[in-house]
C-alpha cells in the first residue's frame, strides 16, 4: 500500500468545508486520475486491470486549523484477473517527481473544469477565484474562513493572525522533495508498506485516522490562554500557536464536519459494490463471486495388517 496525499489552495478548502457534495465529486476525479496512471504504467487497460483505495479525508492541519486534504492508501500496483477467474497482482514502481507533477497538473485541470462547468469557479485572464454563489450563507462561514487563513474569528483581535511561538531557529532546509505542486494543489506520494510490513501499515493507518487534537500537547499559560504545539515546527522556527478561550471553541467548531459526511471513503476493488471485493479482502466479503476455498486432497487409507 503506497499513501498519496493532495492538498488544496485555500479556495477550495473553503468550498469543501461549505459544499460537501462537491467535494466528493472532487475526490472521485482524482480517484480516477491515480488508478489510471497505476493501470497504464503496469502495461494494462481499464478492461483488464482495476486498483483500490480507502481515502481518509482530514479536515485538521497542524495548528488546530481548518485545512481539508486527502490521505488516500492505494494498492502499489494492479490486480489483473486470470483466465481460473482469480486475480492477480502485479507490482508498479513508484512514481518520480516528474510523473507526480504531471498527476497534480492533470487533477488540477479536471477539477477547475468540473467547478466551471458547475458555475463554482469564474476565470480571467490571470486568476481564478470562486463565484458569489458557490458558497451558502451559513452563520459557520466566516468560522471556517477565520480558521483555513490562520486568523483569529472572534474577540477583539478578530481578522488578526492567530499569535505563534518561534522557540527555534528557521530553517532553510526545503521540505518539497518528492512533491508535485500545481497552482496550489500538493501531490505526495513517497510513504510506502510493503505486503509483509503489517507494523508499518497499521501505524500509518492509525497516523491517518488520529484525532484533530492532541491532548498531550494542549496546555494553559499562565494567563488563561490556550497554547497549542505543532507536531512539526514551522520553517520559520515556529513551534506553538496561542488562542484566546472563546476563539478555541470557534477554532474547534471549525473542524466539525457537517452532519452525515463520511470521511471515510472506499474505491475501486475496495468499494462496498466492487464485483472484485470478496476476491482480494481477507475477509471474502463482497457482492463478488467469492473463490472457493481449498480442500484438503483425500488419500486413500493405507492398508493395515491385518488386510493383507
Amino acid at each position: 500500500m503506497r499513501q498519496w496525499v493532495l492538498s488544496f489552495r485555500f479556495q477550495l478548502r473553503f468550498l469543501f468545508a461549505s459544499r460537501p457534495e462537491i467535494m466528493a465529486r472532487v475526490l472521485g476525479i482524482v480517484y480516477r486520475v491515480i488508478a489510471t496512471h497505476l493501470v497504464r504504467k503496469a502495461g494494462y487497460t481499464h478492461d483488464t486491470a482495476r486498483t483500490g483505495a480507502v481515502t481518509l479525508i482530514q479536515r485538521f492541519g497542524s495548528a488546530l486549523n481548518l485545512n481539508i486534504h486527502f490521505h488516500m492508501l492505494f494498492l502499489d500496483g494492479v490486480y489483473v484477473d486470470t483466465r481460473l477467474g482469480a486475480a492477480r497482482f502485479r507490482w508498479v514502481q513508484a512514481p518520480s517527481g516528474a510523473e507526480l507533477t504531471r498527476l497534480a497538473h492533470t487533477i488540477a485541470h479536471r477539477v477547475g473544469r468540473f467547478l466551471e462547468c458547475q458555475g463554482l469557479l469564474e476565470r480571467d485572464m490571470e486568476n481564478s477565484y470562486l463565484s458569489g454563489d458557490a458558497v451558502d450563507d451559513d452563520p459557520m462561514t466566516p468560522l471556517l474562513g477565520h480558521s483555513i487563513t490562520y486568523r483569529i474569528a472572534v474577540g477583539p483581535q478578530a481578522g488578526r493572525k492567530v499569535f505563534t511561538m518561534q522557540t527555534l531557529p528557521a530553517s532553510g532546509e526545503p521540505f518539497d522533495d518528492g512533491i508535485g505542486k500545481v497552482a496550489g494543489f500538493s501531490l505526495h506520494a513517497g510513504v510506502v508498506a510493503r505486503a509483509d510490513e503489517r507494523k508499518k501499515l497499521e501505524r500509518l493507518c492509525r497516523y491517518i485516522s488520529r484525532p484533530a487534537v492532541s491532548e498531550k500537547r494542549l496546555s494553559l499559560t499562565p494567563n488563561g490562554n490556550i497554547r497549542y504545539q505543532l507536531k512539526t515546527p514551522y520553517r520559520d522556527g515556529t513551534t506553538h500557536v496561542i488562542f484566546e478561550p472563546l476563539d478555541f471553541i470557534a477554532r474547534l467548531a471549525a473542524l466539525v464536519p457537517k452532519p452525515r459526511v463520511n470521511l471515510t471513503r472506499f474505491h475501486g476493488v475496495f468499494a462496498p459494490n466492487s464485483q472484485h471485493r470478496a476476491l482480494v479482502t481477507p475477509a471474502r466479503r463482497g457482492k463478488g463471486i467469492k473463490p472457493k476455498p481449498r480442500t484438503a486432497s483425500k488419500s486413500k487409507p493405507l492398508p493395515n495388517a491385518e488386510s493383507r
